[in-house]
């Protein structure tokens, strides 16, 4: 009866996919077309992304598509081909002086690459699938992140052919970013010229929330990890000319040295950085733009995004999301909740379908642990009206503490580590929880708050300070601090402020406001506040002289206080409801299916009748994982009575191929038979076999006895069956078997695993290197153990890296190298004959002198009554005559053939890897 509810409920899992799969609506494919585009002077690499069908009597809208400082059209494939899909054209392209692309970096000079963009525009309007507004207007709209989202902004307010745009993570006003509060951001600067002069520090500003690649990018954690490693700017004819800049323009090279140098933005650097950021060109754009924030990120904070939305006259949506330049891109509910917006906004304003988006404000916030993604759970909310970082409303929680020193240390070192910028999605790693240092900073902590406070947007707070030199460089941050006293900076965010004309006393400073960057995040009640007032932090430059300020924080901090309201909008949440659903039905079918399958290999008791008494048949054994090929194809047998030694370099594929053959993985394709069974994992043939792969584990406090004896206990096997003292004797353990493994030597736990791997005396004995780490008397046992152990029909197969002694145990042997089988055999057949003889003489001396008399022959002594003799064309037997003839007596006479030749004339003399594979 329950196999047929079983069958019931799996046709009906079947049926709903099918069902399901008819009726979702299914996205069209598309084509790509790589094109070299001269533009504007230089030559861009780009790549356009044709969503199928698409033609000149069945034109589309596009989209322009613009990736991250230090990233390539190739940062942003992943969405490109999604918005493809969804029957948009999609120009991707890399900025000049990235990638292949010509030219140097004038970071997104009106003159330079936004014309560029204009010029792409120009391009798209010539396409004949592209939708036109009119001649030489293309229906269009504009994304990109961080650097390709400014260029968003600034192409927007520079052409009016821009139809919408959605900019992602970037900046209002340049120089204000990287000196917040007149503070150089030195770490985020440092970035930034690095992955412009070097080309290896990793992309800075693909598009967070839907770039499926962004969060691996090594530099910012918003750019795929194609866009500095492979892709970001490299060194070229205008790096020959320009070595200290690299692909940096001459003019943004000097500006950088100059500030960084001096730590102060002067007029003319503000008048460059003015040049290259988006609040100079708001007032002129028209098109309808949705601007998408992270809310962790500290080098283009939320106040950034403030500031472009206040600037725009065209309709405005703001999204602030849990990811950023310091957060990677937050959990993925909150990336596919950016991507529903980002695609609701262009299907409305470009594709011209769907109703207009309702709300001009939405947020998530991190609200628990997510048990499908095992990780952390974000919620959205939304807002009817946005309200600015001032919140809807206010509420002031008051701050105690007296005034108190903190010191400045020399040139700012060492200093808090509040936020890891350029970590990406690893910023989680530190952020929330900074590290103040002792004498550094000073604390002012208010009340438990009596109600859950839902803050979103900048919380404010009066300070004072007083310091020698008329000046002060200080560190604002917010604290929300547990029950328990555990404290959290939301993440990892703080206000820099630098401070004139102090006074020496605290008592005659004048106190001044601080805006704390935008945050969201829900003080629960009976959680605390701390202001925090630091001297330095490692991501900004400080005063190089040491110092020793007086600070205070008094009266209250001012929280913005928004209601809560969860988004709860029918589109989206039919559209995850839906998506969880047909997930569910696919993984249960394809869990059964597997299931099923697994379960048909255990429980096949098929015996291939021809290798019914053969220890292991192998044949194609084929091993991947992933792209990496660890094992390509190897065959080989092992019969009753044999000693087979596997053989290879590192990277071989040994231990893989040991690992599957044991059931602990399964093979990609081949067939590995046990006595004629077919193996799979928990199959009932793996009882025939012992092992000894990886290396011993056991219970140190137990006696060795012991742990064999919980092991066997372990098998659900009866005592009697386990040949407890025959297992025993073989190894050799003797009296140690009785003492506290916390106690055996290396060598005596090696044994005590061959012991395990011998209990039941099992047909077929696999052990991987059993020799390591033994002494060379331990070794010699060890060989006649297994010599011993190969009798009664019994098989042994061991893999080791010690040629002499598999040459001395090993009646066969299998070599292995970039994991196929290259030789294989007995040991004799392997190392072959060879014209080298070792004689055992009784005087070495007179033998030397009767071998002189030979043509061609020459000799080596090892050791007193040794010599090692090539015989080239003379005979063994006419080179013993004379010897004997001489009077020299001979005790042995042997060919010298050695394993090792002829395993290095096979697989050459360098290993492949540190490890094996």
């Amino acid at each position: 009866m329950r196999k047929r509810w079983t069958a019931i409920a799996v046709v009906g899992l079947v049926v709903a996919g099918v069902v399901t799969w008819a009726v979702w609506p299914k996205d069209p494919g598309y084509t790509t077309r790589d094109a070299r585009l001269p533009v504007n002077g230089v030559t861009l690499d780009t790549r356009l992304y044709v969503p199928e069908g698409a033609s000149a009597t069945n034109q589309v809208p596009a989209l322009l598509f613009g990736h991250g400082f230090g990233g390539t059209h190739q940062s942003v494939a992943t969405d490109a081909k999604e918005l493809a899909g969804r029957g948009y054209a999609v120009l991707t392209w890399s900025a000049r002086g990235h990638g292949t692309s010509t030219g140097e970096i004038h970071l997104n000079s009106p003159d330079h690459e936004v014309k560029d963009a204009q010029g792409l525009l120009d391009w798209l309007a010539t396409q004949p699938f592209v939708r036109l507004d009119g001649a030489g207007d293309p229906r269009v709209g504009v994304l990109g992140g961080s650097y390709g989202g400014a260029l968003a902004l600034l192409l927007a307010g520079q052409d009016a052919r821009v139809d919408a745009i959605a900019p992602m993570i970037t900046w209002n006003d340049l120089g204000r970013s990287l000196f917040d509060g007149g503070v150089f951001k030195k770490a985020w600067a440092g970035i930034f010229f690095a992955s412009g002069v070097g080309g290896g520090a990793g992309g800075m500003g693909a598009v967070p929330g839907i770039d499926g690649d962004s969060d691996s990018g090594g530099g910012g954690g918003d750019s795929a990890g194609t866009g500095g490693a492979q892709g970001g700017p490299r060194r070229g004819a205008a790096a020959l000319a320009n070595p200290e800049c690299g692909r940096w323009a001459r003019d943004v090279c000097e500006t950088y040295l100059r500030v960084a140098a001096g730590g102060q933005l002067d007029a003319d650097a503000k008048r460059l950085l003015d040049a290259r950021s988006p609040a100079t060109t708001l007032s002129r754009i028209t098109a309808p733009t949705l601007l998408i924030q992270g809310e962790a990120d500290s080098l283009f904070p939320l106040s950034e995004a403030d500031a472009n939305a206040r600037g725009i006259n065209a309709p405005v949506r703001m999204v602030w999301f849990t990811g950023g330049h310091d957060g990677g891109n937050g959990p993925t509910a909150d990336q596919n909740r950016v991507k529903f917006l980002m695609l609701q906004w262009f299907d409305h304003y470009v594709k011209g379908t769907g109703d207009k988006p309702g709300g001009s404000f939405t947020y998530s916030r991190m609200t628990g642990l997510d048990p499908v993604e095992q990780g952390r759970l974000a919620t959205g909310f939304q807002h009817e009206s946005y309200p600015g970082l001032g919140g809807s409303s206010t509420l002031d929680v008051a701050i105690q503490g007296p005034p108190q020193q903190i010191a400045n240390p020399p040139n700012g070192t060492p200093a808090a580590i509040s936020s890891l910028p350029g970590a990406g999605s690893l910023g989680s790693l530190i952020n929330g929880v900074a590290t103040e240092l002792p004498g550094q900073h000073g604390n002012w902590v208010s009340q438990p708050v009596t109600q859950s406070l839902n803050v979103v947007g900048s919380p404010t707070v009066r300070i004072r300070a007083a310091s020698p030199t008329g000046e002060a460089t200080l560190f604002v941050k917010l604290y929300d601090v547990d029950q328990n006293g555990q404290f959290n900076l939301s993440n990892g965010l703080l206000a820099p402020i630098h401070l004139t004309g102090l006074p020496a006393d605290i008592a005659q400073a004048q106190p001044v406001t601080v805006t704390l960057p935008a945050i969201v995040r829900n003080i629960e009640e009976g959680h605390r506040l701390r202001v925090t007032i630091a001297s330095a932090d490692q991501s900004y430059l400080s005063p190089a002289e040491p110092m020793l300020y007086t600070v205070v924080a008094e009266g209250a901090v001012t929280l913005p206080l928004l209601p809560v309201t969860p988004i709860a909008t029918a589109d989206i949440f039919w559209f995850y409801l839906l998506i969880g659903l047909v997930a569910l039905l696919v993984l249960g079918v394809a869990a059964f299916i597997v299931v099923g399958r697994m379960r048909h290999r255990r429980l096949d008791r098929t015996i291939v009748a021809e290798h019914e008494e053969t220890p292991l048949f192998v044949r194609g054994l084929r091993k991947e994982y992933g792209s990496f090929v660890a094992v390509e194809s190897i065959d080989f047998t092992v019969e009753r009575g044999q000693v087979v030694g596997m053989l290879g370099p590192n990277g071989a594929g040994k231990t893989t191929s040991l690992r599957v053959l044991m059931g602990l993985t399964q093979a990609t394709a081949g067939d590995v038979l046990i006595f004629g069974h077919r193996l799979a994992p928990g199959a009932p043939v793996l009882s025939r076999i012992g092992a000894l792969v990886e290396g011993p584990g056991f219970l140190p406090h137990l006696t060795g006895e012991q742990n064999l004896r919980a092991y066997w206990r372990a098998t659900g096997r009866p005592f009697e069956d386990s040949r407890f003292e025959e297992a025993l004797e073989i190894a050799g353990l003797g009296d140690a078997i009785g003492r506290r493994v916390r106690d055996y030597s290396h060598g005596m736990k090696q044994r005590l695993a061959v012991a395990q791997s011998m209990l039941g005396m099992p047909e077929l004995l696999v052990l991987d290197e059993p020799t390591d780490g033994l002494d060379p008397p331990q070794i010699a046992e060890m060989r006649r153990v297994l010599q011993r152990y190969a009798t009664d029909g019994r098989a042994v197969l061991v893999s080791s890296h010690l040629l002499a002694e598999v040459e001395q145990t090993c009646t066969h042997v299998v070599v292995m190298h970039k994991g196929v089988v290259v030789a294989s055999g007995p040991v004799a057949d392997i190392v072959g004959d060879t014209p080298t003889t070792v004689f055992e003489v009784s005087d070495v001396d007179m033998a030397e002198k009767v071998l002189d008399r030979f043509a061609g022959v020459t000799y080596a002594p090892d050791g007193n009554r040794t010599l090692v003799v090539e015989l080239g064309e003379i005979s063994r037997s006419s080179a013993i005559a004379a010897l004997v003839q001489a009077g020299v007596g001979i005790d042995r006479v042997a060919p010298r053939r050695r394993l090792e030749d002829a395993f290095l004339a096979l697989v050459g003399t360098s290993t492949v890897g540190s490890g094996d594979r």
